[in-house]
């Protein structure tokens, strides 16, 4: 049993690490998960995305939320990738849908990316990234400009709206979408107070 331990042992850290950003793209800010279509779509309906706003997706990986809202919306779209395979294949895909002029894809750590032209950010991050971006937004983002994201919060703002979305593959676990519009209204549940310390 020992023996047989040990390779499983290290198998599953083998597997589990990468996927986790602990190969070499250590800043990577959450895994590469593609978001369902159904789920983009539901994400631009709640922005409001209108024709010639600038779509900004951090993370965009197969830039399936960009396509559509190019597609759907007449929008321009902005992508930050930071794995360069992603980059090359997303880049050669928009030009394959002759939507070159439309769809810009930065590589890049969105954690720099300049934000200031966007009118909707789509995020599928995780909740400490989130975090780690909110400053960014807060600092950039011109009033008005909507940010949505499927599955996390971002700590410390109050949504405008939630909506629940029913995951077809999974009857125990539906996802969450959040709307928010800047300038964010504050949640202040979301941090202990001063008198709290």
């Amino acid at each position: 049993m020992r023996i047989v331990s040990v390779p499983v042992f290290m198998l599953a850290t083998a597997v589990f690490m990468p996927v986790f950003g602990q190969s070499k793209y250590s800043t990577k800010l959450a895994p590469y998960v593609t978001s369902p279509q159904r789920v983009v779509e539901r994400m631009l309906e709640m922005a409001g995305v209108k024709s010639n706003e600038t779509v900004f997706d951090l993370g965009c990986g197969d830039g399936r939320v960009l396509f559509t809202a190019v597609q759907k919306y007449r929008a321009k779209a902005v992508g930050v990738e930071i794995d360069p395979k992603l980059v090359e294949s997303t880049r050669a895909e928009a030009q394959k849908m002759s939507m070159g002029n439309r769809v810009r894809i930065i590589q890049g750590n969105l954690l720099e990316a300049d934000l200031s032209d966007a009118d909707v950010v789509t995020l599928y991050l995780l909740t400490q990234s989130n975090e780690m971006l909110r400053p960014r937004l807060e600092k950039q983002l011109r009033p008005g400009a909507r940010v949505v994201s499927y599955d996390y919060a971002v700590p410390g703002w109050k949504p405008k709206w939630v909506e629940r979305v029913e995951d077809s593959n999974s009857r125990a676990h539906d996802h969450l979408i959040y709307l928010y519009e800047m300038p964010p209204t504050k949640d202040n549940a979301a941090r202990p107070s001063a008198q709290d310390d």
